[in-house]
């Protein structure tokens, strides 16, 4: 299953409302380390289809999702559990360390 495309109006239905865990990846169409880590954010959610919810949040067009979370520089992930955050990293590109992350809260 591909990553869903979450808009402010799409927010709480797909990540807060979810019976699942939601990884959320916040980035921009202008970041080189955002467009490097989209093939792994691809992988994630093929492998965890079923168990998480894979989500993207444009920056550009949702700003104020950003600003909610406090997003300070990008690509940043964030997992909610429960619908609430329980994880925010910045991505460095390890499908690895992503893993891991999401992991804990299975």
């Amino acid at each position: 299953m591909k990553p869903i495309e979450v808009t402010e109006t799409t927010f709480r239905s797909v990540v807060v409302e979810s019976d699942k865990p939601v990884l959320v990846d916040f980035w921009a169409e202008w970041c080189g380390p955002c467009k490097k880590l989209a093939p792994v954010i691809d992988q994630v959610a093929e492998e965890f289809d079923g168990q998480v919810v894979v989500a993207k949040v444009n920056v550009d067009n949702e700003r104020n999702l950003g600003a909610m979370f406090q997003i300070m520089s990008i690509p940043t992930l964030l997992i909610f559990k429960g619908g609430k955050k329980v994880e925010q990293f910045i991505a460095r590109g390890s499908k690895t360390e992503i893993v891991a992350q999401l992991k804990k809260h299975l």
